[in-house]
């Protein structure tokens, strides 16, 4: 499978749990489209943004060369998705962590490199399915508990993690 052809799974998922405009106060990303947010995209206009002009900018800035397509399928997806509402870094962070509750002692450094992917595909894929679901209701878990203005997201982050 090529690479655009993994993000073209992976983007489904994503437009499922970011869906289409919204503009909440409580959203620290501000103005929102299909997960596009006006803070972190200012030259966006987020407001009349369409679907295929999201899914270009996340395969822009967000997929292409960022070494998701090193994972396993299912596993690229889920740290994609993650990567979308929490940023690279603490996504892949959440996947070396479960690298490790699976037994493989990674680096936990926030970098998608062969370290990472090596262990990701020795690894029985759905137990570390399973343990990035963990680590990553665990990562929304801290997140609540340090900023209780973000409660509103909370059923929405929770069935994020564990989808």
């Amino acid at each position: 499978m090529t690479s655009r052809e993994l993000f073209d799974r992976a983007i489904v998922v994503v437009l499922e749990h970011e869906g289409g405009y919204v503009d909440n106060p409580a959203d620290h990303g501000g103005e929102t489209n299909y997960g596009i947010s006006s803070r972190y995209n200012p030259g966006v206009d987020v407001a009349s943004l369409t679907r295929e002009e999201a899914i270009e900018i996340y395969w822009e800035t967000r997929w292409d060369g960022r070494g998701y397509d090193g994972l396993p399928e299912r596993i690229a997806i889920k740290t994609f998705d993650l990567a979308v509402n929490l940023g690279s870094k603490t996504a892949i962070t959440i996947l070396q962590r479960a690298l490790r509750s699976v037994g493989f002692r990674v680096a936990i450094d926030g970098v998608l490199g062969p370290e990472t992917h090596g262990a990701a595909g020795r690894v029985c894929e759905n137990a570390l399915l399973a343990a990035t679901r963990s680590e990553a209701a665990g990562e929304y878990r801290l997140r609540l508990a340090r900023d209780d203005s973000q409660a509103i997201f909370a059923e929405g982050w929770m069935e994020r993690a564990y989808s």
